[in-house]
């Protein structure tokens, strides 16, 4: 098969006194995501997609939170790593797209930064790359400003 979609879709909790970190940038504001690592709900997302393409598990279980090795790892790291599987798979990625649910703090002005440095990690063009946020319109966790949750759909291709 030389085309393979998948998806990841990834949640963490919203603390006082953490950083926020997503799309392997750091986002000003007085909540964070808690996690093992620097809780990238984005990144995991997308490492997720690419790794459920290829039937290849998720990331926990390649990057467990029980290890020592991971704990407060930057989440780009696990992106690249994530991509060198795939990578070894024999696939490429030919697109990401993404959409983030919160309520705050608005990312837009984050946006073109985070495509950026998603773009640079796995070897593609920016417009290769969506960023989307939404609110919960307040319902649920997200809603509350508990939590975050990202969805992502990654199209990878059999390199030839």
């Amino acid at each position: 098969m030389s085309y393979r979609i998948g998806l990841g879709v990834d949640f963490h909790q919203l603390a006082e006194g953490k950083k926020l970190w997503i799309g392997g940038i750091e986002i000003p504001h007085h909540k964070g995501s808690l996690g093992h690592s620097d809780a990238d709900v984005l990144l995991h997302a997308i490492c997720d997609a690419m790794l459920g393409a290829l039937s290849l598990g998720d990331i926990g279980l390649h990057f467990p939170n029980t290890s020592a090795e991971f704990k407060d790892i930057d989440s780009k790291i696990l992106l690249q790593r994530t991509y060198a599987i795939i990578q070894k798979e024999g696939y490429t990625i030919v697109n990401i797209d993404s959409t983030l649910c919160l309520e705050r703090p608005k990312i837009n002005p984050y946006v073109l930064k985070m495509r950026e440095t998603i773009a640079q990690i796995v070897e593609l063009t920016v417009k290769d790359v969506s960023v989307k946020a939404t609110t919960t319109e307040q319902m649920g966790f997200a809603g509350r400003e508990e939590g975050l949750v990202a969805y992502a759909t990654v199209l990878l291709k059999k390199k030839m």
